[in-house]
């Protein structure tokens, strides 16, 4: 067990580091670039940072263990549980990184057209997503042509969001890099190379770091006797959604309200999209009463933020309601 910890306490401090790299390379090529906070936040940070969560369904339906069932289970909860973590955990712990300073009736204030579009198309493509689990295995072309559509909705999110970049730009709402790069620092000069060789490193740091802390929490589950749907709704989006809370906290605490949420809610339309598209393909997925009440408060949850978007930022308080809805959500899962 002290191992385990051990392991769950370095890799932790990996992400940390991996993070900072991450964020300061992602902001000078932003900058760079002459590309919105929008597009740097829910784009290119939400899908990079979303890889070592993306990793784990499809490792575990394509090359996971001699069990195909316990092989299904960890995919479908991995796939349910990040949007679910996302819209919850994540933003209460960014709206505490920043409440001492901004108090509970204080805001975050993201570029509001970005933060909507964002949450609009994950309404709906998750909404598709659940639905699509009375739909019966036998009904391969319905489960193709709901899968297909969530694809599609993804790419035409993306287009949209890069389309707006320009405006937005113009706007005011351009990416800008504070801080000097920190490769820069040893020596290396500030150019597309270097931020880059940054990125690169930060990735990969992000990747490793997620992927240790996912076999240590793993490790501590079987101490604990915790079954694999359980452990990949649970624990294990909790240490892969990590490097989307510390770079979303970077930023908040930094003022850029527009990157860490764009970093949030734009992985919420990527892992809402295209990973059920792959559950619905190649898992049962079926509406367990665990996987179900998941799916309706993650709606609820996302549906809370769109309802408070109207008035232009979103309180502290209303993001602490958040935090609340996961609470809900643990108590019933631990009680079923």
């Amino acid at each position: 067990m002290k191992n385990f910890v051990v392991q769950l306490l370095a890799m932790l401090f990996v992400i940390l580091v991996a993070a900072e790299l991450f964020t300061n390379a992602l902001e000078h090529l932003g900058e760079r670039l002459k590309i919105s906070e929008g597009v740097t936040g829910s784009l290119f940070a939400a899908v990079g940072t979303a890889l070592p969560e993306t990793m784990v369904p499809i490792l575990a339906v394509f090359g996971g263990t001699s069990n195909v069932q316990v092989n299904q289970e960890i995919g479908v909860g991995s796939i349910l549980g990040a949007p679910l973590m996302l819209s919850t955990l994540s933003t209460c712990l960014m709206a505490f990184a920043v409440l001492p300073a901004r108090g509970l009736t204080g805001r975050v204030m993201p570029e509001k057209a970005g933060f909507v579009r964002d949450l609009n198309f994950f309404l709906f493509a998750f909404g598709l997503a659940a639905a699509a689990m009375y739909v019966p295995e036998g009904a391969r072309s319905v489960r193709v042509a709901l899968s297909f559509a969530l694809l599609l909705t993804y790419f035409f999110y993306a287009f949209l969001t890069l389309r707006a970049s320009n405006q937005l730009v113009v706007d005011g709402h351009a990416t800008l890099a504070e801080e000097k790069m920190l490769l820069s620092r040893i020596g290396l000069p500030t150019n597309v190379a270097t931020i880059l060789l940054q990125l690169g490193i930060g990735l990969a740091l992000l990747v490793f770091g997620a992927k240790g802390f996912v076999n240590g929490v793993e490790g501590v589950s079987k101490l604990l006797h915790i079954s694999a749907l359980l452990l990949s709704l649970l624990i294990i989006p909790i240490a892969t959604e990590l490097p989307e809370k510390i770079n979303s906290i970077l930023w908040v605490r930094r003022g850029k309200d527009t990157m860490a949420f764009g970093n949030i809610t734009g992985a919420m339309v990527f892992q809402g999209t295209l990973l059920p598209a792959m559950g619905i393909l190649l898992t049962p997925w079926q509406p367990r009463v665990e996987v179900l009440s998941g799916v309706l408060i993650t709606l609820l949850a996302a549906a809370w933020l769109r309802v408070n978007a109207i008035r232009g930022g979103v309180a502290i308080w209303a993001l602490c309601v958040n935090g609340a809805m996961y609470a809900l959500y643990l108590l019933i899962t631990l009680r079923h």
